[in-house]
C-alpha cells in the first residue's frame, strides 16, 4: 500500500505536467521510506490551517505551496513561530496577500502547515542522477561549509552501511560531528540511517532526478535528526 502511495503521488504530478513534487507530497513520499520528515499538512483555508496547527502542535511554520515559486521567502510566502489560532489565521491571509502582490501569476495549491523543527547542527543530504553512473548520494555540513567551502562527499547508489559511515567521516569538517569547542557529539547513527534510506528511495523510484534535503537538523547522540525542508525533482 505504501508503494502505491508513492506511485500515485508521482503519477499525479506527471499528469499535471509538474517536474517538482509539492512539499507536502515530498514529505509523504519520504515518510514511506522511513525518513524523519516533520509533521505537516496542506491547508486550503485559514480554518483548515488552524485545525492542522492544533493537530501538528504549536509552534508552527506556514509556507506557500506553489510549483511556480522557487524561493518562498522572497515573495513573503513563509511565516515562522506561530503559537495560536489567531496568529495562524493572520499568517495564512498574509501569505496569500503577499503572493498575490509579488507573484500574481503563480498557481497556489494552499499553505503548508509544518511543525517548527528545533534547531540543531545543519547538514545536507541529497541525490542526483548522473547520466553515466546513475544516482549519486551527497552529504555535507550546512551553511558556509557547503556554500563556500564545497565540503561534500559523494557515493554511487546503492550505498552500504560502510559507504555511509565513510562518506560522513571524509569531509574536511567531520570533526564538528564529534563535538568541537564544547559542542556535544552529533547522532551519526541517525545520519547513516538517512543516507541508507535515501539511497533505497532513489534506487527504487527511477523517475526521481534530484533530491535535496536541506537543511536536516542533526541533534546530539541519541536524539536523532529531523528534515526541515525537502525538494524532489522528477526527470
Amino acid at each position: 500500500m505504501s508503494s502505491d502511495l508513492v506511485r500515485r503521488i508521482i503519477n499525479n504530478a506527471k499528469e499535471e505536467g509538474r517536474y517538482k513534487l509539492l512539499e507536502h507530497e515530498a514529505y509523504d513520499v519520504l515518510r514511506v521510506y522511513g525518513l524523519p520528515v516533520p509533521n505537516a499538512g496542506l491547508a486550503r483555508s485559514a480554518e483548515e490551517a488552524v485545525k492542522l496547527s492544533e493537530s501538528v502542535g504549536y509552534p508552527v511554520v506556514l509556507k506557500v505551496v506553489s510549483p511556480d515559486i522557487v524561493h518562498k521567502s522572497d515573495v513573503g510566502g513563509v511565516i515562522v513561530g506561530l503559537n495560536s489560532p489567531s496568529e495562524v489565521r493572520e499568517a495564512f491571509n498574509k501569505i496569500f496577500k503577499n503572493v498575490g502582490e509579488r507573484a500574481p501569476n503563480a498557481k497556489v495549491y494552499g499553505v503548508l502547515v509544518q511543525e517548527m523543527v528545533p534547531n540543531g547542527l545543519e547538514v545536507i543530504v541529497g541525490s542526483t542522477r548522473d547520466p553515466t553512473f546513475g544516482p549519486l548520494i551527497l552529504f555535507g555540513l550546512g551553511g558556509i561549509f557547503v556554500e563556500v567551502l564545497r565540503d561534500v562527499s559523494f557515493r554511487i547508489v546503492p550505498l552500504t552501511r560502510y559507504d555511509a559511515e565513510t562518506m560522513i567521516g571524509e569531509i574536511k569538517s567531520a570533526k564538528i560531528l564529534e563535538g568541537y569547542r564544547g559542542q556535544a557529539p552529533r547522532d551519526k547513527k541517525a545520519l547513516v540511517d538517512i543516507l541508507l534510506k535515501l539511497s533505497r528511495f532513489v534506487e527504487d523510484v527511477s523517475e526521481v532526478k534530484d533530491v535535496d534535503l536541506n537543511p536536516i537538523m542533526l541533534y546530539e547522540v541519541g536524539r536523532g535528526a529531523k528534515i526541515a525542508d525537502a525538494r524532489i525533482i522528477l526527470g
